[in-house]
């Protein structure tokens, strides 16, 4: 799983009095905070972890002044940041929609982030995606002077949906220019409260970002600081008090089908901070029932390495809220 590094030596810790009592395999975890558990449970198992000079249970109780001998790579005591996160997640947990040698598709599950959000995290996107490909070998973090495989596209944490990641630098630079130049097209599902006047539209008018509440209000006049958004949506099913709908972004701006939606009197299910709180609390959703479910490549200028996925669309394999509350299972040509 983890390629093989040369351990350029081993080291010792000593157990003070306010680490006695501890099981060894907490005290080893606080003291190498990188080292999966998974490894962790492995290298005591097969003595590379010692106590006292000789292999011990993972359940042992340290006593003050043992001494650990630590056969461990030196990576995985660095100080731990968000670059090295990977180094911690031991079974990487991706939902792989398309991979070939320049790129990743992942689907993002609604919860998580796509990045850490200031405190250090092992349990992001990124951090799995980099873990996953440098275990298969495709990425050599010790090799590599400045590259690291990296997310072209970010998704809010309680949003899923399709996350392009790079495996290279060139594929990297033509993926951030072509979502630059709106050459990627997204689309989204939603489910909403009540139903669309026509089946399908166009919301545009003018965001303003509140960064201090991290939340965005709609204009419909151009105002000081308020940007474009413009968003083209379609019906594709009711049921009962609900509707799906598919939204195609013109614009990318801060929350902008949320606000845009619930602007227009069609506020997300399970929106907090732009829906209704009764409406949202009769289904128990917590969470905007938002998806970012296709993506395609346009391409309408040369792609270089990337050329091969000009007009491909791919699609994520299924949306819970959509089955749930409008049986609609198969995304395929809705």
């Amino acid at each position: 799983m983890f390629s093989a590094c040369i351990i350029s030596r081993m080291k010792e810790l000593t157990v003070r009095r306010n680490d006695a009592g501890q099981r060894l395999d907490r005290f080893v975890g606080k003291a190498v905070p990188l080292l999966p558990e998974t490894l962790l449970q492995k290298y005591i198992r097969i003595k590379r972890i010692k106590l006292n000079g000789k292999g011990a249970k993972r359940d042992t109780r340290l006593n003050e002044g043992d001494v650990l001998s630590l056969y461990i790579n030196d990576e995985f005591f660095e100080k731990p940041r968000e670059e090295n996160a990977y180094l911690k997640v031991g079974k990487p947990r991706i939902n792989i929609v398309y991979e070939d040698e320049n790129i990743l598709l992942a689907d993002k599950k609604p919860g998580v982030l796509c990045h850490s959000a200031g405190a250090w995290d092992y349990n992001t996107l990124i951090a799995n995606i980099q873990a996953y490909l440098a275990q298969k070998g495709e990425w050599d973090p010790r090799g590599e002077n400045s590259f690291a495989p990296a997310l072209c596209n970010r998704i809010d944490r309680n949003t899923g949906g399709i996350v392009i990641a790079a495996k290279n630098a060139e594929a990297l630079r033509i993926l951030n220019d072509k979502i630059r130049d709106r050459e990627i097209e997204k689309y989204y599902l939603c489910a909403v409260q009540g139903r669309p006047k026509q089946p399908c539209g166009r919301l545009e008018n003018y965001l303003f970002k509140d960064a201090a509440k991290n939340q965005v209000y709609v204009k419909n006049r151009p105002e000081p600081g308020a940007k474009t958004a413009v968003t083209e949506y379609r019906l594709i099913k009711t049921s009962g008090a609900l509707s799906l709908m598919e939204c195609r972004l013109l614009t990318g701006r801060t929350h902008q089908i949320r606000a845009q939606m619930s602007h227009a009197g069609m506020p997300l299910l399970g929106d907090g901070k732009y829906g209704s709180e009764r409406f949202n609390k009769n289904f128990g959703e917590k969470g905007q029932a938002l998806y970012s479910y296709k993506l395609e490549f346009a391409f309408p200028t040369d792609a270089g390495i990337l050329e091969y996925l000009r007009g491909k669309t791919f699609t994520v394999e299924s949306v819970e809220f959509a089955e749930k509350y409008f049986g609609v299972a198969c995304l395929d040509g809705i």
